[in-house]
């Protein structure tokens, strides 16, 4: 297994978030959860870690805005210069507006107004290494991506000793299916799992299976007037769950993606078994689909006992689920998405990563 990762994620690293009812907490998507995943890693049999590639940002214009990503390489600097009492105090702040767009016709000007308009929520605290680290972020899911590439025109062969890379695993922070086209939110700055599968479809048609714990909003934004991805999403019901405003049963694309986005959602307390129907349907759709390769929005956060999620599955259900997923043999680039009950989360990712060690 081929594991794509960089130290840079560790410059997006802010003091604070606020939760739901104005609540100042710690940072809970922290370096840490990296820190607990690579010290499993390290123990697996024939783990490779890799530094990524640097891809330029040719892939990242081709899923988000021009704009979009200007404001991303200059809202630091910007805040800084306007607000230049931030500057001596700048490891202990962070750029987050107090007014979010409700309309989007219009960009203001003010570096306040721009993020407003391009920050969702208040969970992505700009501060100044964030745009190194999601571009960091993309460059693992975009090396993920092109090293299962090799195996895309040229399957295994069952009667040869020789196996061509099926699976790599992109260990992407910050975070990505939550940003959407031109919009930061839900820890997620650029999409990762987006970016790589936007690249791959040089390659034919590609499908990204979600399987975190929360409706993959940004990774619908992007693709749902698309037919050459198929988007599927398995996640805790949007009735009650972040992000709220996305992730229904009846969202199923538009235009040339009608039919080509599906939301498999779920109530609190869905444990493995209920967890793994849905999961065999969304793999059902994925064979219909017959795509080239497959791209994993990997979420730990449907784990039992995580802060931010209401499932009940255990360790041994996330296992079940990396091996019905590798069953499809596709060329797979998987990429890590949510997880926060840090004690557990290197354990499950190792659980789901063995389930496609060839």
């Amino acid at each position: 297994m081929k594991i794509f990762y960089s130290e840079t994620h560790r410059l997006h690293d802010p003091a604070f978030e606020v939760f739901d009812g104005g609540q100042r907490v710690p940072y809970l998507e922290s370096p840490e959860r990296m820190e607990r995943i690579l010290k499993a890693i390290r123990k697996m049999d024939g783990a490779e870690i890799l530094a990524p590639r640097d891809f330029g940002l040719d892939p990242l214009r081709a899923v988000h805005s021009d704009a979009y990503l200007a404001f991303l390489a200059s809202a630091w600097t910007e805040w800084l210069a306007a607000t230049p009492e931030t500057a001596a105090a700048s490891d202990k702040t962070a750029l987050l507006p107090a007014t979010f767009a409700a309309k989007r016709d219009q960009m203001p000007e003010t570096i306040l107004g721009k993020a407003g308009f391009f920050l969702l929520d208040l969970s992505v605290p700009v501060v100044e290494g964030t745009y190194a680290a999601a571009l960091s972020s993309a460059n693992c899911a975009l090396s993920a991506a092109e090293f299962i590439s090799e195996s895309i025109n040229h399957p295994p062969s069952s009667n040869s000793s020789f196996r061509l890379p099926l699976s790599a695993f992109g260990l992407c922070r910050p975070p990505g299916h939550h940003a959407g086209r031109e919009i930061a939110g839900g820890y997620c700055f650029l999409n990762n799992a987006a970016i790589a599968a936007q690249w791959l479809t040089r390659f034919g048609r590609v499908a990204i299976l979600d399987v975190d714990y929360h409706a993959c909003n940004g990774t619908q934004d992007i693709f749902y007037n698309r037919r050459d991805v198929l988007t599927i999403s398995i996640h805790a019901d949007p009735s009650f769950e972040y992000p709220y405003y996305a992730g229904y049963a009846q969202e199923a694309g538009e235009g040339e993606g009608l039919g080509f986005h599906h939301n498999f959602p779920l109530p609190a307390g869905t444990n493995n078994a209920a967890y793994l129907v849905a999961l065999d349907q969304a793999i059902a759709l994925i064979k219909d689909y017959g795509p080239q390769s497959l791209v994993i929005s990997l979420g730990m956060d449907t784990y039992g006992g995580d802060p931010l999620g209401a499932f009940k599955l255990t360790r041994e259900g996330i296992g079940e689920i990396g091996h019905h997923i590798a069953a499809l043999n596709l060329p797979t680039a998987i990429i890590i998405e949510g997880g926060y009950n840090t004690d557990e989360l290197g354990k499950n990712v190792v659980e789901i990563l063995r389930g496609f060690q060839r």
